[in-house]
């Protein structure tokens, strides 16, 4: 299962940076660069991939001074050459990292697999942070299922690289706090099976719901109680294909009670949630000209908005629930 806020995540104090206002910047250049090519080597990630760059004063950490937010990786050290990182500022180059694992020999992906961050104050401190977006490391998936050969499969590598990023920078990893879904260790994550999880069905519980917040925070207006069918639904719901190109990125969905919505395909990343949009106003349009879920959904197949189309016709049914889930996986 794919997350939108971390699995897990460890961090590491490299010796600070003697000279920041002169090389604090091109540290941090190096060093995600650096943890990027342990990780490829490791074949965790994937070519592509985003950069930001983000500097504060430290009086006004929510007031940036400067950022420049998923840029191509390539055009990452042009942009941060624009960076004066001088005593009380504080710097952040951040990656985001499509990536890859593997269940039962075949290989899955998604688009924002890893995360990792540089932070580097102008005083010389530095910190390196690195989270993960998904369960392959886990003895239990986000759903209480075993799942001890998937984790045989790629938690080794993810132990490796922590231990590689130690010694890259040399100091001792420092797991980050248990989240809702996992804690993580030194080498990695607490056995699921053996401890058991901190919540039931984190995925569900926390995930399904942290995705409909990033949808509606993208549509003019944001979520609209009178606007929108209702999101939920016990009744099997039909559901059709979104795609860009040849693309899968989400599903379209309507239930006979009235229910409509849009379940984006996480693995697909920042698009998956994009392409949603067009969808959720049209079925918005359609509810205030009256039309039921069902007759909207209709409304939509065959259709092509913004480069991103609706399949001609109806691919499925199932439960809303095993629809999210389906989404949900690589």
């Amino acid at each position: 299962m794919i997350t939108t806020e971390p699995v897990g995540e460890w961090f590491w104090e490299p010796s600070p940076v003697l000279d920041a206002p002169v090389s604090g910047v091109s540290r941090a250049l190096v060093l995600v660069g650096e943890v990027r090519d342990v990780l490829a080597s490791l074949g965790l990630v994937a070519d592509g991939g985003t950069g930001s760059v983000e500097l504060c004063d430290l009086s006004a950490m929510a007031r940036p001074l400067f950022a420049v937010r998923y840029m191509p990786l390539d055009v990452l050290a042009e942009q941060a050459s624009a960076v004066r990182l001088l005593p009380g500022r504080h710097l952040t180059v951040s990656l985001r990292l499509p990536g890859e694992w593997a269940e039962a020999g075949v290989r899955r992906r998604a688009e924002e697999l890893f995360g990792v961050r540089v932070h580097v104050w102008g005083e010389g401190a530095v910190m390196l942070g690195m989270g993960v977006y998904a369960d392959p490391w886990l003895t239990q998936d986000l759903r209480e299922r075993p799942q001890p050969g998937v984790a045989v499969e790629n938690a080794p590598r993810l132990a490796a690289a922590l231990g590689r990023i130690s010694a890259l920078t040399g100091s001792e990893v420092d797991p980050g706090d248990e989240t809702r879904h996992a804690r993580p260790t030194a080498d990695g994550f607490a056995d699921l099976l053996a401890e058991g999880a901190a919540y039931a069905d984190s995925w569900g519980t926390f995930e399904v719901p942290a995705r409909r917040r990033r949808l509606m925070k993208l549509l003019p207006g944001g979520y609209g109680e009178e606007q929108d069918y209702e999101c939920t639904t016990e009744e099997p719901v039909r559901y059709a294909e979104v795609r860009g190109g040849e693309r899968l990125l989400g599903f379209l969905w309507a239930a006979a009670d009235g229910a409509a919505g849009y379940e984006p395909r996480s693995a697909a990343g920042d698009e998956a949630f994009a392409a949603g949009v067009p969808w959720l106003l049209r079925f918005r349009a359609a509810r205030g000209a009256g039309a039921s879920a069902l007759e909207a959904l209709d409304g939509c197949l065959g259709r092509t908005e913004d480069g991103w189309a609706v399949g001609a016709a109806v691919v499925g049914e199932s439960s809303l629930d095993a629809l999210q889930e389906l989404s949900g996986r690589g």
